[in-house]
């Protein structure tokens, strides 16, 4: 019997009807066994358009283009034919799909690693620090080493103070590197030392005179050797009463002293005082000499010599005394005309020949032999000197002396003034030879 039309043979196969595009994606990944957390990080498509694709909501894709690609990308990774996917999209969704406005999306980074600090890392950082630490501290050391320390004077508050007039100590203090040794001067006075504290302070009680107190103050490193280069100095006054006389203490001569040239320093200090006035006295010949010091005549007591007194109390005189004995005055005079005065003797035994120079009147080029031998202060060609230049040159047996003016050249030997080599301004040699009288010489 015939098959009515339409009807199917028992034996043909039943076609199995095609799974959507979204469930065939979504059991492929299932069979791969991934998330699509995991398929997102494989194959940089976002999670929310993976999910799109599987659930086939298309509309929620980018444009088909990018969905184009994505069914691509995705069917390689799930091991399907993307061509043969592409297909299933075209006969499900066909062409008219209305394509949105592409929005390119941002592909995924690679996660950045994790930091991780290991025991290598930890060990090259402790080193850095380390040879940071000592850099820094060769360079502070360095800069301590090249630097001289610091000191300063907090207390009194200012360079110049003066005190009540019964004052006789005052603390002073200061401020200086820590450890420093601190050393106050006070001229003739012994120096005063102390240590700087931990935080720099240091404080020394020092004695007050009447007067004009001057202390220099300086600091030295222990460590370095380095002192201040410039001392702070401090002056501190104790007033006078009006009819206070002058103090005054001499430091040369010493009484009794016997020098081998006629050249005395005469100083010391005074307080309450505005000058010194210094005059001498012929007592005789030194011991075991012929009357008159081996000369016919006496040699001539020296013109008193006033000095002021300087703003710390110091005053200097240099005296030219011929050979023998002699006594020696010295007077500080305060500005009401107070008077302190002090006595020296001292003996005058000339060892070969003293010759003091003096420019009186105007300048002179001077060259002087000592021994015969050129003085390197005038040099073999001659030095022009200034007015009132005074030189002193002492041999054992003579001293020559060349000058371009003999009227203004003054010479004393031996302590005896003999006043300018010649009346006359014209240049000349004099050799000065004693017991014997300059003679001019042909010397140039």
């Amino acid at each position: 019997m015939g098959r009515a039309r339409g009807e199917r043979s028992a034996t043909s196969p039943v076609p199995i009807p095609e799974p959507p595009l979204g469930e065939r994606l979504a059991a492929a990944r299932e069979r791969k066994g991934v998330d699509l957390y995991r398929a997102e990080r494989d194959t940089k498509i976002r999670v929310k358009y993976l999910a799109a694709l599987e659930r086939g909501d298309f509309r929620d894709l980018p444009g088909s283009v990018y969905t184009k690609g994505f069914l691509r990308n995705y069917a390689l990774y799930l091991g399907l034919d993307p061509e043969d996917v592409l297909r299933q999209w075209r006969r499900e969704w066909g062409e008219s799909l209305t394509e949105a406005i592409v929005v390119v999306p941002r592909s995924l980074e690679a996660p950045r690693p994790p930091l991780t600090i290991g025991r290598g890392t930890i060990l090259a950082v402790l080193l850095a620090v380390g040879v940071i630490v000592f850099i820094g501290y060769l360079g502070a050391q360095l800069l301590r080493f090249s630097q001289p320390p610091s000191v300063s004077v907090t207390q009194p508050l200012t360079a110049v103070t003066e005190v009540d007039a019964s004052a006789t100590t005052y603390t002073l203090r200061g401020t200086a590197n820590a450890g420093s040794t601190v050393a106050i001067d006070t001229p003739g006075r012994e120096t005063i030392r102390v240590s700087a504290g931990a935080d720099g302070r240091w404080s020394a009680d020092v004695e007050l005179r009447r007067g004009r107190n001057q202390f220099d103050v300086m600091a030295t490193d222990p460590d370095t050797g380095k002192t201040t280069t410039t001392p702070a100095r401090v002056y501190i006054t104790v007033p006078f009463a009006g009819d206070t006389a002058p103090t005054l203490t001499l430091e040369s001569p010493a009484d009794g002293a016997t020098f081998e040239n006629g050249a005395i320093p005469v100083q010391g200090r005074a307080a309450n005082a505005v000058s010194v006035t210094v005059s001498a006295a012929y007592l005789g010949p030194a011991a075991g000499a012929p009357a008159g010091g081996g000369d016919a005549t006496v040699p001539p007591a020296p013109k008193p010599k006033t000095v002021d007194v300087a703003g710390d109390g110091a005053f200097s005189v240099p005296v030219e005394l011929g050979s023998g004995r002699w006594t020696l005055t010295i007077t500080a005079r305060s500005a009401q005309d107070q008077t302190t005065t002090l006595e020296r003797k001292v003996t005058v035994s000339y060892a070969g020949v003293n010759v003091v120079v003096e420019l009186n009147g105007a300048k002179a080029t001077l060259k002087v032999w000592v021994d015969g031998k050129i003085d390197a202060r005038t040099g073999a060609a001659g030095k022009t000197f200034a007015d009132g230049k005074t030189l002193t040159f002492t041999g054992k047996k003579s001293v020559e002396v060349r000058t371009s003016n003999a009227s203004v050249t003054n010479v004393t030997v031996n302590g005896t003034d003999l006043g300018p080599l010649d009346s006359s301004p014209d240049p000349g040699t004099w050799l000065i030879k004693p017991p014997d009288a300059p003679r001019r010489t042909d010397r140039t």
